[in-house]
């Protein structure tokens, strides 16, 4: 007796998205459920060889095509791993989870839904371009029982026990009128061969009375020399284990011997994934032993700042029934990380070389690669070297810290930074306004990881790095215009100092302004306004307060007229009115709030008013 259940509303919404508007090519559905049945069989193979005793395969492990024009229907079969009830619903009932409404709404609103696909695992329902109706018959590795699952893909699904003599699953497409192309033989060989060439099993098509005929190389893409491999291939692989849609920006393939041999097959995809930045996203690199799929969890495998990139790397040097934890602490695979990764930055550096073409893959992955500044200690000083930011020397085009260092004057010995929230702002910071005078680049970092590799990077060859509060460097200008007399400076500081005596820690007179009347900065040796708001941000503002000190600039008319002012006890009203607004127009250099919004507001309309 069939059991009926409902779609979740997502997966309807979901389903109607995919059938209409979201693959470009009807073909591709063909190339989900083969990579889909290879997954089953490298799942089961690992299975059993893990396992050993408690399930015994049956012969080879092979994905069966088989079409029938009179009937027109398609049978994509297996004999992998297979599913069960539970498995059916929870695979097949249920896309993605909870992840399921935000593809949705991704799907609705983003232009390039389509680099989204792969992240859900929904290629199972690509069937439903061509298919009127989709029958699942599977039986999972282990169990007696065998399961039916029937549906048309708009009225929710059925399931029911069947008959399976063996392991596997079989997909049968009823194919819709207009898909009739699918049961063409010369058709369905082109777009295997094409698109799943590089899958290890057999793809078998099944022609009925005029027998079978294995159609691919069944060849592991990694496992052959270069030479042999196009570059559509190397792109049709890298489609196949990742699921995503854009073309690599970068390919890797090599063969590393010595103590301890791997093969590798990396890839740098175009585009960063949706969830770079959250913390629970998983490694994306497949590790395989002589060939055998071991896991695609492994975390040691390759550092933080480089997970986004894909591949597989297969080895026979690692002992294919290590556990997984033990395989975390393997000296072995400590060998093999710092391997790859050395190759990785080795083939960065040589795209470098094409600023053009290098600032695609910094767009996409620069924010996440600078973390390892910060947490590759082996390989920090490389790693920067590899980084872009912008700065005050150019406008337009990102710099590295070797051509800021090519710029750099003659007596300067650091490299000099500045922290804040956005680039333009940063532009604008007065605490620039010396530097620029004197002509010393500084560079414009907005990161939040930015804060954190400048801590523990402090020096870059023979350069320290440096914030431009630390600035080890003769900073003062000469100037010709009036300043305030030294002793109504004094009065002046010491009235704003007891004025903003609880929000900053000291008012003194600086000499590296030249365009603004007043900066904040903080005491030496702590954290930068940056860094302090990012703090806050995160709930820990008294825990990590900084000293604030406004400096005020003696040379700036405003600072010249408030200091002829505060000689005369009845200016101290309008003294300590303009006295505020200059602390705020301070904050808002700095990214912050000012102190009294509706005080501001009302002062800046009544000065303008008078200027006027």
């Amino acid at each position: 007796m069939s059991e009926k259940m409902e779609f979740q509303t997502e997966v309807t919404k979901l389903l109607d998205i995919v059938i209409n508007s979201l693959y470009s090519e009807k073909y591709i559905f063909l190339r989900e459920l083969i990579s889909n049945a290879s997954d089953a069989c490298d799942k089961l193979k690992y299975w059993s060889l893990s396992n050993p005793g408690k399930f015994k395969q049956e012969g080879e492990f092979k994905i069966t095509v088989k079409p029938d024009e009179k009937e027109n229907t398609l049978i994509v079969s297996d004999n992998g791993i297979g599913m069960n009830r539970e498995d059916l619903i929870k695979h097949i009932g249920t896309i993605a989870k909870s992840g399921t409404a935000e593809f949705v709404n991704n799907a609705k609103d983003n232009g390039s839904v389509v680099d989204l696909i792969g992240k859900f695992g929904v290629g199972f329902y690509s069937a439903f371009m061509v298919a009127k109706k989709v029958e699942i018959i599977t039986r999972k590795a282990g169990e007696d029982k065998a399961w039916k699952w029937t549906s048309d893909g708009l009225s929710g699904y059925e399931i029911e026990e069947a008959k399976r003599d063996s392991n596997g699953t079989d997909i049968k497409l009823f194919l819709k009128d207009d898909a009739k192309d699918f049961t063409d033989s010369l058709y369905l060989r082109h777009i295997i061969r094409t698109y799943s060439d590089h899958v290890e099993y057999k793809i078998v098509l099944d022609l009925g009375k005029a027998g079978e005929e294995t159609v691919n190389t069944a060849s592991a893409l990694w496992t052959r020399n270069k030479g042999d491999i196009t570059e559509e291939q190397y792109k049709e692989f890298y489609h196949h284990i990742t699921k995503n849609f854009d073309d690599p920006w970068m390919t890797l393939h090599f063969k590393a011997e010595g103590s301890i041999e791997y093969t590798g097959l990396l890839y740098i995809p175009s585009t960063a994934p949706y969830d770079l930045f959250q913390p629970d996203r998983q490694q994306s690199l497949k590790l395989y032993v002589n060939k055998v799929f071991v896991s695609d969890k492994i975390e040691g495998l390759m550092p933080a700042y480089l997970r986004f990139v894909k591949g597989v790397i297969d080895s026979s040097d690692l002992p294919l029934n290590i556990s997984r934890e033990m395989l975390q602490q393997s000296t072995l695979l400590a060998k093999i990380r710092q391997g790859t990764v050395s190759r990785i930055l080795k083939e960065l550096k040589k795209r470098k070389a094409d600023y053009d073409d290098y600032l695609k893959f910094w767009e996409a992955f620069g924010t996440a690669f600078k973390e390892g500044i910060y947490e590759d200690f082996s390989n920090r000083e490389e790693v920067a070297g590899l980084s872009l930011f912008y700065s005050t020397n150019d406008e337009n085009k990102l710099t590295s810290l070797d051509e800021y260092i090519s710029r750099a004057q003659a007596e300067q010995k650091s490299i000099y930074y500045i922290t804040g929230d956005d680039v333009p702002t940063l532009r604008n910071n007065p605490q620039l306004e010396a530097f620029k005078e004197k002509g010393i680049e500084v560079l414009l970092l907005t990161d939040p990881i930015d804060e954190f590799w400048t801590q523990t990077l402090t020096n870059y060859k023979t350069f320290a790095v440096k914030h431009i509060s630390q600035a080890d460097i003769d900073l003062k200008i000469e100037r010709k215009e009036k300043r305030a007399p030294e002793g109504s400076l004094t009065k002046l500081t010491s009235l704003m100092a007891e004025m903003f005596k609880n929000e900053v820690g000291k008012v003194e007179v600086s000499e590296k302004l030249t365009k603004s009347p007043a900066a904040l900065n903080v005491a030496a040796g702590q954290m930068s306004i940056h860094l302090e708001r990012l703090m806050r941000n995160h709930g820990q503002q008294t825990a990590f307060a900084s000293t604030r000190i406004l400096e005020i600039n003696p040379y700036h008319p405003l600072i010249v007229k408030l200091a002829e002012m505060i000689e005369d006890e009845t200016n101290k009203s309008e003294v300590s009115d303009v006295a505020k607004l200059i602390l705020d127009q301070a904050k808002i250099a700095e990214g912050e709030a000012v102190s009294d919004p509706s005080f501001f507001a009302e002062k800046m309309s009544e000065y303008i008013l008078k200027g006027m």
